[in-house]
């Protein structure tokens, strides 16, 4: 067993070591599928009541297991040091607290401990929860994905399950999660920034919107980033192995 634990949180690490004997009787399990996600609080002197999200990856196959056993870190690990170099860099993710990585030769299964976060809502919202005035936070978001890129960082899954947003005090907050799969150090181009957004599964009125406050914010011109954002989301979710859904 292989485990790294942020220096700010030490004491808790006993209770790391605790988690692959303990995670499945842990807590409340608040997603289940391929991998799983619970909300737990660590029962150590000094923590008090705070609950954590600790999310265990599948037991990859055969091959990956090789592969992440002896030549690439496996996904808790690239995730937690994506997020400390997100943060580094003023891009908002859940802040990571360890990670453990089981298996005597090859990698079993691994866990991806993070603090929790206090955003309420996903993307997700624009297609399943649509409400008008939710338009209001699609320049703002366009702002949030313009930084990011211009800080050299590309999600490799910009989907609308992997961004949390949430209004407070009239400022939209926007975090990335889900970020074992990112692009870091290099130029992120306006066909890269343009074709991430393809997984993100909304109206052409708002892409439209996005697309004018992003080429705003990173000096692009609005009408070329509106075509090529449009001509990815449709090879995207035109290709066959995706739903359609109705454009406006």
């Amino acid at each position: 067993m292989r485990e790294v634990v942020n220096s700010q949180y030490e004491l808790l690490r006993k209770w790391v070591d605790s988690l692959p004997a303990e995670f499945d009787k842990s807590g409340e399990v608040i997603y289940d599928a391929r991998n799983q996600i619970r909300r737990i609080v660590p029962k150590e002197d000094g923590w008090g009541n705070e609950a954590l999200t600790v999310k265990r990856f599948h037991t990859p196959l055969l091959p990956n297991r090789v592969v992440y056993s002896c030549m690439r870190e496996p996904k808790a690990a690239r995730a937690y040091y994506n997020a400390v170099t997100l943060l580094q860099r003023g891009i908002a993710t859940p802040e990571p607290v360890a990670f453990v990585l089981c298996g005597r030769y090859l990698l079993r299964e691994s866990y991806l401990v993070t603090r929790e976060s206090r955003l309420t809502h996903l993307m997700r919202d624009f297609t399943l929860n649509y409400r008008p005035e939710l338009d209001e936070l699609i320049r703002p978001f366009a702002r949030f994905t313009a930084r990011m890129h211009e800080q050299r960082v590309l999600h490799l899954d910009y989907s609308p399950g992997n961004i949390l947003w949430d209004k407070k005090d009239d400022e939209y907050l926007f975090e990335v999660i889900d970020i074992n799969r990112m692009r870091i150090g290099k130029e992120v181009t306006l066909r890269d920034g343009c074709e991430s957004m393809r997984r993100i599964c909304a109206r052409t009125s708002f892409f439209k919107v996005f697309a004018d406050e992003y080429a705003r914010a990173r000096g692009f011109d609005a009408e070329e980033t509106e075509r090529m954002i449009l001509h990815y989301r449709d090879r995207f979710w035109d290709n066959g192995k995706k739903a359609k859904y109705e454009y406006d």
